[in-house]
């Protein structure tokens, strides 16, 4: 994708293509109206890649008159397949030095203050936490002269909250920050990277009709199309096949979907898609069945590299943990899939090595880069056979999978454990308010 901007000369300068894929470009320069002054200044335009948020536009405008700046990015890929949720508890001053990628369809709250930032009514910026708290202070001080003048309690209300804001931009006190972005385009740093962050939750959810709607993806009163027959004997002897878009390049495309049974396990649903556009595919695991009554936790020893080729079925649902290096790979971070240990091992080092927005760029640094590096070195010794580690598969609903190549006899070097969920893993699998027995009354 690529934005044109037209090769016509204005005031001396050429407008030229901007190109993603072209690490040598520059800005587009324009010049502009300054919406403070109402002089002329100029706009920079550049379009980038950054991993996760595929293309993004960053503009700059100053104007040389009155010194007035403003900065903004917009999303120019594609809307994610989820919604996301980032939430920071924020509990020193280092905190306030994260990165974070903001999408201006994200709404932004502090609980503490029951404040709230709806979406689309701030540009998407790439800031920092302490960034995104003076943009919020500066937002309230624009019109307090005005407020003091006709509603001067108001005034005198918003500038206490003001001074609450200031205080927790100081690390006074800690704070939560909640990031809830429909498109899925926005992200929070992990300084820890390739570590688990255990101030920061990410959650994925699917998006409702309305948040569909304000995307621009389709209109609420949208007409549901005809839905394909759900009889199980048909789907178990068919493949069937649905149209839809590629995720990297939009072109049209096909995903096949099958019904499949897994030796010694249980029916999943197998969906790919394949372009020919772009030659991209990817494929995706979905259960066939219920959530089971209790989670699984599957640890496998690794002693030789033949282990690489096992079969492995992971959840949406299902955490990935490797002790040996304290690394946890949260649920749905890299969806559910039906692969080898190899190939999610391979999956695991493309996210948080080769895919990771803060490692390349003005967002890096050398410490960063090189504990990054380390860890994907790691990874290599382990699919060469050559690191002696624990695979450690942890799935609250149960519908995760590691071949047992001695099936039917038990494997010396696996486990698996049955364990009672938390109410939190209920919570999260959203089995607390499920009601199954007497719902009718």
């Amino acid at each position: 994708m690529s934005v044109i901007a037209e090769e016509n000369v204005r005031g001396g300068s050429v407008f030229k293509e901007i190109n993603a894929d072209d690490e040598d470009s520059q800005p587009t320069e324009i010049e502009s109206l300054c919406m403070n002054c109402y002089q002329n200044g100029m706009t920079r335009i550049l379009l980038t890649k950054i991993p996760f948020f595929k293309e993004i536009i960053i503009s700059s405008f100053t104007c040389p008159n009155c010194s007035w700046s403003n900065t903004e990015i917009q999303s120019a890929g594609r809307i994610q397949d989820q919604g996301i949720t980032y939430t920071l508890n924020v509990k020193s001053k280092q905190d306030m030095n994260r990165e974070v990628v903001k999408a201006d369809s994200a709404t932004t709250r502090i609980p503490e203050l029951d404040f709230e930032i709806p979406p689309y009514t701030q540009k998407g910026s790439l800031s920092t936490i302490e960034g995104l708290l003076d943009r919020a202070v500066a937002g309230l001080e624009q019109d307090q002269p005005l407020r003091n003048e006709t509603a001067p309690e108001v005034a005198v209300k918003i500038s206490e909250f003001i001074d609450k804001l200031k205080k927790l931009k100081e690390g006074e006190s800690g704070f939560t920050l909640v990031i809830d972005d429909p498109s899925g385009n926005s992200f929070v740093e992990n300084p820890f990277a390739p570590q688990k962050d255990e101030a920061l939750s990410v959650c994925n959810y699917t998006r409702t009709p309305q948040q569909d709607a304000q995307l621009g993806i389709k209109a609420e009163d949208e007409e549901e199309e005809e839905k394909p027959s759900n009889d199980i004997e048909s789907m178990r002897n068919e493949v069937l096949t649905f149209n839809t878009n590629c995720p990297e390049c939009n072109a049209p495309a096909s995903t096949n979907m099958k019904l499949v049974q897994i030796p010694h396990f249980k029916e999943v649903i197998i969906m790919a898609t394949n372009c020919d556009d772009c030659g991209h595919r990817t494929n995706e695991v979905k259960s066939g069945g219920a959530t089971e009554e209790l989670g699984t936790k599957i640890t496998l020893h690794l002693t030789d590299v033949s282990d690489m080729s096992r079969d492995l079925l992971k959840s949406e649902t299902c955490s990935i943990l490797i002790p040996e290096l304290e690394f946890e790979l949260g649920m749905a971070a890299v969806g559910g899939k039906f692969t080898t240990l190899e190939g999610i091992l391979k999956d695991i080092k493309d996210l948080i090595v080769s895919k990771n927005p803060f490692t390349c760029g003005d967002s890096s640094t050398s410490d960063r880069t090189e504990k990054l590096k380390l860890f994907g070195q790691k990874i290599d010794k382990i699919m060469a056979g050559d690191m002696d580690v624990h695979i450690v598969l942890d799935d609250p609903a149960g519908n995760s999978y590691l071949q047992n190549i001695y099936a039917p006899d038990p494997d010396p070097e696996m486990t698996t454990e049955k364990y009672a969920r938390t109410f939190e893993q209920n919570e999260d699998l959203g089995l607390n308010d499920m009601k199954t027995e007497g719902y009718q009354e």
